[in-house]
This record gives C-alpha cells, structure tokens and sequence, in this order.
C-alpha cells in the first residue's frame, strides 16, 4: 500500500494494489474511486484533500488485533 499527497494539485491518493485500473467512478463529489478488471477496489483519489481532511501531510498506521 502506498500513500502520496501532491501539495500543488491537493490530490491525496491511496493505492491499495498495482493492478491495472480498467475503471474508474466518483462514487462522492471529490472521491474517486479506482477498480480492477474483477471489480476491486485498488485505488483511490481524495480531491481537494486539505479540506476533507485534516492533516493530508501526515499519516498514521497501527495494527490491531494481530493473531498471536
């Protein structure tokens, strides 16, 4: 998975795997979402990041209920 934020477009983008996209649909106003040929999620776009989200330059991750 991988996480870009681009300052001067205000694109947070979101690419949950590299496969290819075949289509692509704003499923909300400023939310694009990307799917493979089988029709999965592998990307998404956040247009206007800095006012949907609150810190598009920061990221946190965490883990929670790994199997021991």
């Amino acid at each position: 998975m991988r996480v870009m934020y681009d300052a001067k477009t205000d694109i947070l983008t979101i690419i949950l795997s590299e496969t290819p996209i075949t289509e692509s649909d704003e499923d909300k106003p400023g939310v694009i979402l990307d799917y493979d040929a089988s029709g999965n999620i592998v990307s998404m776009e956040v247009l206007d990041a800095s006012m949907r989200v609150l810190q598009p330059t920061r990221i946190e991750y965490e883990l929670t209920g790994q199997p021991t």
